[in-house]
């Protein structure tokens, strides 16, 4: 359904602000940023995954041609970081292969490397443990001495006192009884796939006074360098400015390891340093998803209607995570938005084990505990003959009903009903033609079976934190909006710019956007969650409405009207119904002056939204390659701001850690030296354009009650669903019920039994 108003520019496809920069090579990326006397960090890897540092030799390093300085355990700055605060800049123990072991700083980063090779280590090996369950045991290898059993703490307020750690609620044991079908299983989805933007991650740090730092970070969020960082660095004033992103996909919303070298190297050398990971350090020194494990039961009565959930999740956070308690917390309040129940019994445990650290990955949480805990629902459900389409239709959260989010407290959603945006999806997609029933394919071509799956995913992050604005009115009719956004590759800035322009209803190339900087914007959370269109649209929207009242106000005695009986278009000011006597803003604001409106938005978690996704996948039971052959994509939006980011954000629901995290994409550690097998771009399998499968997008526009244009994101929670829907159909092609992700040629013969392995299946 479309809205009757019609819009100068918003739902209307717009050149990007930035399009001319980027394709002519002006969008400045972190790699383009060169400093006066810049130097050149590297960083010194452990080949080992668990190590006690006996002795560490860097004065050849020292001597070395253009090193100005080198950094170990024995003399970094005592900076800590991670949840709760544990982890150093560098330490005297390692644990993973690639953990950091010693920093220099050099003239260029050729002298850099040449200064790494003349440091002499002398290492204790330790016994590693890769997997959670193993990590859990008495006699298990510990990281952390601070944490028995390598258990991190829950009970850590990152979201405040109440945050969320585990879901108590109802009466477990009655709805157990009052359920027609049971069904317990162990499930998990911990091929921790590394979602690999185009552009490594790099830092550029400068230290202007003995407290005062600027950082240039290649981020989606440039405030977060400077709000996550100061606690975590014993308080700097940190100045943070954001280039081009070069890609995200959430892993790069900040970049703590590489802020502190590049931190700590500028402080040592009195010069700023430039830190960018190579691919190989991108992939194996990097942070990666978090691998989760479910193990428990779940009832539900004949009419799909969930009763109980209750079991474990294991959490494997790798060596450490500054994050992982706020991904557990989302993550829970995610499940309840997908499935309504009156009784949860749902307990977490965190675990650290020896390879690379787990980090934000888009989904954050919610798509690694329902890709592990939505395949006990399927046997449950394959018990009743009940249709997936119709249970999740009747068990996401409707409006009026509540849910515990993030932060501990119990929210009613005010949102909207999502069953039409579904069910327009299941038409599109031809589902009820295509659906046999469970673990039936829908068609068989001598080796070849075709299998279809969906899977539902909400989130009410959309609505997280806060996000400020300003809006100048400038003399020439131009607009500047201050707000902290960094762009990531989405198109966020430009749409925002067009909510500007068509409040203030002006041409779309007068209104333009300062820099993401700290030191000239006000505060922003970042774009995390699908907040931008939502929180910060309210924001700068506000801001507009703001800069527009104090035009009028200007101008009311110019025009001898009221403010509320003013105008504005295209510059000018004029009284409602004449805009043919109109003055200029130069004349209403003056040449010596501007006129700024502030906008803020404060945390809303009661608007979540919901997005549906259904897959058609072809496998072949005598190679066992499995082929995605059809996805839709189902939701709506609320009024589409601009319809191309729009489309681009549903189809980034296919590669970068979402869909083929199902299917192919996945981080191999060699369990016996620590080592990760696939650190470059061709044992790292990645979809190319010629293997994409056919992809619609079904985009309803009715009004959701956000903000003046009552739109909503959604490209968050694009991913989400793929690896649920993307199981359950091959499942139901093999006529086998597979376990764990991906789905590799392998672990299909496997469960078709046609070889043995150890593989999870």
């Amino acid at each position: 359904m479309k809205f009757k108003e019609e819009y100068r520019y918003i739902g209307k496809a717009t050149p990007r602000k930035d399009a001319v920069a980027i394709v002519t090579g002006k969008a400045q990326y972190i790699d383009d940023v060169e400093l006066p006397r810049m130097l050149h960090g590297k960083v010194l890897r452990s080949p080992y995954p668990h190590a006690l540092i006996k002795n560490i030799d860097t004065a050849d390093a020292e001597k070395s041609r253009g090193v100005k300085a080198v950094l170990t355990h024995k003399n970094v700055p005592r900076w800590m970081t991670g949840t709760p605060r544990h982890v150093r800049v560098l330490d005297e123990k390692v644990r993973y292969v690639g953990d950091a072991v010693a920093l220099v700083a050099a003239e260029t980063e050729a002298m850099a490397r040449d200064a790494l090779a003349l440091i002499e280590v002398t290492y204790e090996q330790l016994p590693a443990v890769y997997d959670v369950e193993d990590a859990l045991k008495p006699d298990a290898p510990r990281l952390y001495d601070d944490f028995p059993g390598n258990l991190l703490p829950l009970d850590i307020p990152v979201f405040g006192p109440d945050t969320l750690s585990a879901i108590e609620l109802g009466d477990v044991e009655k709805g157990f009884a009052d359920s027609d079908f049971i069904s317990e299983g162990t499930f998990s989805y911990e091929n921790i796939p590394n979602p690999l933007p185009i552009e490594s991650p790099g830092v550029i740090a400068e230290w202007s006074e003995p407290n005062h730092l600027t950082v240039w970070s290649a981020t989606q969020c440039a405030s977060w360098h400077r709000h996550m960082m100061m606690p975590r660095m014993e308080f700097p004033d940190i100045r943070t400015i954001g280039t081009h992103c070069g890609g995200s996909f959430g892993s790069k919303n900040y970049a703590a390891q590489p802020m502190l070298y590049a931190a700590a190297l500028s402080r040592a050398a009195g010069r700023p340093v430039k830190v960018c990971f190579s691919k190989e350090e991108h992939f194996g020194a990097f942070v990666l998803r978090l691998g989760s494990r479910f193990r428990g039961r779940v009832g539900i009565k004949k009419d799909g209607t969930v009763k109980a959930v209750s079991g474990e999740w294991l959490v494997d956070t790798g060596a450490f995570s500054d994050q992982t308690q706020a991904q557990v917390a989302v993550g829970l309040g995610e499940a309840q938005l997908m499935l309504r129940c009156s009784n949860w019994d749902l307990k977490t445990k965190l675990v650290c084990t020896n390879r690379c650290a787990s980090g934000m990955v888009r989904g954050f949480g919610g798509q690694e505990l329902e890709s592990a805990l939505l395949p006990v629902f399927e046997d449950a459900m394959a018990q009743g003959d009940i249709d997936p389409v119709v249970f999740f239709k009747k068990n996401f959260v409707k409006p009026g009903e509540g849910y515990y989010w993030r932060d501990g407290n119990w929210w009613i959603s005010k949102g909207k009903d999502y069953s039409e945006a579904i069910e327009s999806g299941a038409q599109a997609f031809g589902w009820a033609e295509k659906w046999k029933g469970w673990l039936k394919p829908s068609a068989v071509n001598d080796s070849k079976r075709i299998g279809v799956g969906v899977s539902v995913h909400g989130n009410a992050d959309v609505g997280e934190s806060t996000s400020e604005a300003y809006v100048r009115l400038n003399p020439d009719a131009t607009v500047t909006i201050h707000a902290c956004v960094a762009e990531s590759g989405m198109g966020q800035r430009s749409s925002l710019c067009k909510m500007v322009a068509e409040t203030l209803k002006l041409p779309l190339e007068r209104v333009n956007m300062t820099p993401p900087d700290s030191l000239i914007n006000p505060f922003d959370f970042g774009l995390v969650g699908s907040r931008g269109t939502y929180a910060l649209g309210s924001a700068v929207i506000s801001a507009a409405e703001d800069a527009k009242e104090k035009l009028f106000k200007m101008a009311e005695d110019k025009l001898e009207a009221a403010p509320h009986d003013l105008d504005s278009k295209d510059g000018m000011v004029f009284v409602k119904g004449s805009p043919d006597k109109g003055i200029p803003w130069r004349k209403v604001i003056g040449i010596m002056q501007t006129c700024t409106g502030f906008g803020r938005f404060q945390p809303d978690y009661c608007m979540p939204n919901f997005l549906a996704l259904f897959a058609e996948v072809e496998v072949d039971t005598e190679t066992g390659k499995l082929d995605l052959l059809k996805v839709v994509i189902a939701t709506d939006v609320g009024q589409i701001i601009d319809p191309p980011s729009l489309e681009g954000q549903m189809h980034g629901a296919l590669g970068a850690a979402g869909i083929d995290t199902a299917i192919f994409e996945e981080s191999l550690i060699d369990k016996n030296s620590g080592h990760m097998l696939n650190l470059n771009m061709m044992d790292y399998k990645w979809r190319s354009f010629l293997e994409l499968p056919r992809f619609e997008n079904k985009i309803l526009e009715t009004s959701i009650q956000t903000h003046r244009y009552k739109a909503i994101g959604v490209g968050e929670i694009s991913t989400s669903p793929g690896p649920g829907a993307v199981l359950m159909a091959a499942s139901n092609a093999l006529g086998k019920r597979l376990t764990g992700y991906p789905l590799t040629p392998d672990k299909i013969l496997k469960a078709l039994g046609k070889i043995p392995g150890d593989r999870n299946s």
